[in-house]
Parts: structure tokens; C-alpha cells; sequence
């Protein structure tokens, strides 16, 4: 990994921008570190407005893409979501037939999208977006709880400071663990938090379209305790069980079971953020059966044990609960 490209269009955010040229474009040989050959790009060279109002002048067009190992995609305004430059996609469709690293950081998800290069694919973005995101695009399996995600040489990053940590990610990928500690420490930053772990917001329930479908999810979220099966959903919404899960996952973006499985999850996150009561009664109370398989779901969607998650986000003082 030699040549970074960033690729910034009008509306660029600046914080994203900045992670992007910090992690890439900081000459580090001083601690021995390689640098990289860095240079920030855009499709018409000249001023490019920011998300804020200032502008900044970029001298290089695309060309020097072709050649870079690695494309970092800034966020985008939502003006810009659906589309695409068709140079930008050209860009990236030739990256990725070459083996190239692209990174997409908040919303510059929504560019590789409209490329057609997540067809098939993992990704996610912001919290805020995902929704929208998996609306607009239902042929990418959108994951909206996780800081980022690896799919081949594809990296799409939640928003802001998660930015950071898939950088990071493929700094390990290319340049080793005792590197990327490195280059953490340089930065002030933790060396490593895995792509797995949730953004840690708690999300507002997604808008239900269909009449039908709100009623249903109130339901599940009156019922969490109950196991839920997709028949009986499926009855209540008056449906066949493939009917069904076909129209929940075009309306809500996803599947029932990981729908319920989220809110299952928030539950508990707000039990424990809330009240005292302990992991028993909190695993029973949001639908989880036991403490065993509540510990199981944080481990795997949050990173953390539930005292743990307790412990940084409580809203009280609360007794300590074993993990």
C-alpha cells in the first residue's frame, strides 16, 4: 500500500475529510513509519464547497485514482444520495476490478451504492441513514448497528468517529497489528475497536409504512418476553409466513427477526441504563429466556459483557450485577 486517494465532492463534511487526510496523509517516518504517496481528488478541479460553507481549492482530478491503492470516499450531502458521478463510478468500478482498497466513510456509502458496487454486498453507514439506506438499495445487506464492515476490499464505516477505526482496520490489513498500534498512539486514539461493535445510539423505531406492519411490531414490542414465531406475526397481519417476511423486509429494511432481535437488544440496553434490576430478570424482561443468552447478544452485537455496558452507561448508581 503506497498511493491513497481521496475523493471529495461539493458538501464534503469536514471532520470526515480530516480523519481521512490525518490517518493517510500524516508523514509519520519520523517514528518509522512509511508515508504514503497522498493526494486529495475530485471530478471537476477547483473550489469544492464544504458541508459548512468554506471552500477549498483541489488542483488534482481523477486520474491519479487509477493508480492508488486505496479510494477513500468522504460523506455526501443528501441531496447527493441516489446518484453518482459517472467518472466517480468509473473510478471506483476500475478500482475494484483491480484489487484496490475502497473505504467509504458515514454517507459516502450512499456513492459506492449508487455505483452498484454493494450490489450483493455488507455494508453500513450512520445510524441515521440506515434506514433510508436499506430502502433505497434492498439488494445490499445493510447492517446498521456495527462501526464498519469489511466485505472483500470493500470498507464502508459508520459515522464520524468510526471513520477512524476502519481506517485503522485496514491499516492492520496492510501494515500489521504493531504498526497500526503505532499509528494509534500518534493519533490518541484506542488501537483497535472491533467492526462488530454497536454504535452504541439508541436508535428511534424505524417509521412503519403499512398500517398493518405497525400494529404488528406495537405488538412485538408490547410482547418481547414471547418467543414471537414469524407464523404468528404473519397471522396477525393476515398474511402468508412468506408473504409476510417478503413485505417486512421491504418495508422496514430488514427481517423480523433481526427487527426483534434489535429491539430486543435496546431493551435491555435501557433496562440496564435505567433500573437495577438483575441480568436474570433483564435477559426475561426483553425476551432474551436467560442471562446466558443476553451475555451471548452483547458479546456479539455490543463488544461488551451487560455489567460492563452497565457500568458506562447507567443513568444511577446501581449495585454491580455479575457478568
Amino acid at each position: 500500500m503506497e498511493r491513497v486517494a481521496v475523493i471529495v465532492q461539493d458538501g464534503f463534511t469536514p471532520f470526515e475529510f480530516g480523519l481521512a487526510c490525518e490517518a493517510f496523509g500524516l508523514d509519520r517516518t519520523d517514528d518509522g513509519i512509511q508515508s504514503f504517496d497522498f493526494r486529495v481528488l475530485t471530478a471537476d478541479p477547483g473550489a469544492i464547497r464544504s458541508s459548512i460553507g468554506y471552500t477549498m481549492n483541489v488542483d488534482n482530478d481523477l486520474s491519479f485514482a487509477d493508480e492508488a491503492d486505496v479510494i477513500v470516499l468522504t460523506p455526501i450531502p443528501r441531496a447527493m444520495w441516489g446518484t453518482v458521478d459517472a467518472r466517480v463510478s468509473a473510478v471506483l468500478e476500475r478500482a475494484a476490478t483491480r484489487g484496490a482498497w475502497v473505504l467509504a466513510i458515514c454517507s459516502g456509502s450512499f456513492t459506492l451504492a449508487a455505483s452498484g458496487l454493494l450490489d450483493g454486498r455488507r455494508a453500513t453507514t450512520h445510524w441515521m441513514y440506515a434506514q433510508t439506506f436499506a430502502e433505497m438499495y434492498p439488494q445490499i445487506d445493510v447492517d446498521p448497528d456495527v462501526l464498519y464492515v469489511q466485505d472483500d476490499r470493500i470498507i464502508t464505516s459508520a459515522g464520524t468517529a468510526a471513520g477512524i477505526d476502519a481506517c485503522l482496520h485496514l491499516f492492520r490489513q496492510e501494515l500489521g497489528a504493531e504498526i497500526t498500534n503505532r499509528i494509534a498512539r500518534r493519533m490518541v486514539i484506542a488501537p483497535q475497536r472491533d467492526g462488530g461493535q454497536a454504535q452504541f445510539i439508541n436508535k428511534p423505531l424505524p417509521v412503519v409504512k403499512s398500517e398493518s406492519f405497525a400494529a404488528v411490531t406495537d405488538w412485538m414490542l408490547q410482547n418481547l418476553r414471547e418467543e414471537l414465531p414469524v407464523e404468528e406475526l404473519a397471522h396477525r397481519a393476515q398474511m402468508s409466513s412468506r408473504t409476510f417476511a417478503r413485505r417486512f423486509k421491504t418495508d422496514l429494511g430488514t427481517t423480523p427477526a433481526a427487527w426483534l432481535g434489535r429491539q430486543r437488544l435496546l431493551h435491555a440496553q435501557r433496562l440496564l441504563e435505567e433500573t437495577e434490576l438483575g441480568l436474570e430478570q433483564v435477559a426475561w424482561e426483553s425476551g432474551f429466556g436467560s442471562a446466558a443468552v443476553l451475555r451471548q447478544n452483547f458479546a456479539r452485537k455490543l463488544g461488551l459483557t451487560p455489567s460492563a455496558y452497565r457500568s458506562r452507561f447507567s443513568c444511577g448508581t446501581h449495585e454491580p450485577v455479575s457478568a
